[in-house]
């Protein structure tokens, strides 16, 4: 019962974070606004981040992490291979329309920047596992090419990374459902085993 309950204490304060990026952004964000909003002691906050740094990441898995359940709830194709498109792009279109996240591209892209030159956080080894189970599927159903799941994940997901993070660098030439085509494209072409289409 004490378990459930901390649980729900940490939901809250990931929440009363939410809304405090989304209306104020992570530099005007101080975990005493947090506590504040969640109506908790800041001790409590410290208990779990020791700063507003921590507090981001954690909020930024638990919201991709939801976003990902979501997309592969969506996908119902035949085979793996259609699944996994379907869940990166869904994923992607998700990410633009998500109110945290869309600040983030907006006008703190460089929060993300160590995710994406310098390490690898815990959503994208949970996106990691995700799709390496998705691949391995697929190879056994034929429809993915044959080759080390580990490398073939890890490519999928800087594609789509550097896809999701570039929407503005193409809006005067592409509609978001023309990059999100252009996604899928690449990922079907890159996976797909075409010895077997053929």
């Amino acid at each position: 019962m004490r378990k459930t309950s901390g649980r729900k204490n940490e939901d809250d304060i990931l929440d009363a974070a939410r809304a405090c990026v989304e209306a104020f952004g992570v530099r005007r964000t101080t975990l005493t606004d947090v506590a504040r909003r969640a109506g908790v002691s800041r001790p409590t906050v410290y208990r779990h981040w020791p700063d507003i740094s921590s507090l981001v990441g954690d909020l930024m898995t638990r919201e991709l992490k939801a976003l990902f359940a979501e997309a592969v709830a969506e996908a119902t194709e035949a085979d793996a291979l259609g699944r996994i498109v379907h869940g990166a792009t869904g994923t992607v279109r998700a990410v633009w329309h998500h109110s945290l996240f869309s600040r983030f591209l907006d006008s703190e892209a460089e929060l993300l920047a160590t995710y994406v030159f310098h390490r690898l956080g815990s959503s994208q080894h949970a996106a990691l596992d995700l799709l390496n189970a998705q691949i391995t599927e697929g190879q056994r159903d034929g429809s993915v090419r044959a080759g080390e799941p580990a490398e073939l994940s890890r490519v999928v997901l800087l594609t789509v990374q550097s896809i999701g993070a570039s929407r503005r660098l193409v809006e005067d030439t592409l509609t978001e459902d023309a990059l999100l085509d252009s996604l899928g494209r690449l990922l079907t072409g890159y996976l797909r085993d075409w010895s077997a289409a053929a």
